[in-house]
């Protein structure tokens, strides 16, 4: 029984002489447990923080009291450092990229207004082009017509036997109707002698009642059947009557350079 009373009385003097370095050991463990999850821009104010607690051990007369307000109000301080630096770099991350996707929407947009500037260059170019294209070919059209009418210009015939026989001539050419200048004039000669008012009033054909009339002295029905396109209907006009008459003439004789009489 003494031994054991012994024994419990050295305990309970071991626990009171070892309470204050216990809860000293403690706290500085929490301590240190609590800043070891703090951000490395805190360090200084863990180091501070557990050399206060140590000292408030150290000097203290044994007892805790001040030790853990003292520690929370330091830990608190830090804490909201810490997430005052976090909200900072937080707050530079969004600005960065806001800029960023300002700048990004900056060159999308100068790239469209690029895009649509060379687009319109684009149309105006082909415009042009295509202008240029329409006046040439205006151009060379005016320069068609001019060339078609200054060549019908140049092709003239004088009014006179010369002329309307050249310019049967051309137009029997045209409808593929044989015939010569020779024999063209050698029989407006013998038939009319030139005069294309000439009208016979005597042989046959008069007295049935269609007299011969012209350069080449044709009828009327014949004149008529014979007639060439392109030609006056006038059976007096100089040029439309050789043209009827040796058109008559290539149907019944091949030319009217075969024929050498009334015909």
């Amino acid at each position: 029984m003494p031994k054991n009373f012994i024994t419990r009385g050295r305990s309970r003097t071991l626990t009171k002489h070892h309470k204050i370095a216990i809860a000293g050991v403690g706290a500085l463990g929490a301590a240190a447990l609590a800043f070891s999850a703090v951000p490395s821009s805190a360090e200084t104010t863990t180091s501070e923080v557990a050399a206060s607690t140590q000292q408030q051990v150290v000097a203290g007369s044994g007892k805790l009291e001040n030790v853990k307000p003292s520690l929370t109000d330091q830990l608190a301080a830090a804490s909201v450092k810490a997430e005052a630096i976090a909200a900072q770099q937080k707050a530079e991350a969004q600005a960065q990229a806001k800029a960023a996707a300002a700048k990004k929407a900056a060159a999308a947009k100068a790239a469209a207004a690029k895009k649509a500037a060379a687009k319109k260059a684009a149309a105006a170019a082909a415009a042009k082009k295509a202008e240029a294209a329409r006046k040439a070919k205006e151009a060379a059209s005016r320069s068609a017509q001019r060339a078609t009418i200054k060549k019908a210009a140049v092709k003239s015939y004088p009014n006179n036997l010369d002329g309307w026989i050249r310019e049967s001539l051309d137009i029997m050419k045209k409808h593929g109707i044989p015939g010569s200048y020779n024999g063209i004039y050698r029989n407006i000669m013998r038939e009319s002698s030139g005069n294309p008012m000439a009208i016979n009033n005597w042989d046959i054909n008069a007295i049935n009642g269609v007299p011969s009339k012209g350069l080449l002295q044709v009828i009327p029905p014949t004149f008529k059947a014979y007639h060439v396109p392109g030609t006056s209907w006038n059976i007096y006009d100089p040029v439309a009557n050789i043209t009827a008459a040796c058109n008559y003439a290539a149907d019944r004789y091949g030319s009217m350079d075969n024929v050498n009489s009334a015909y």
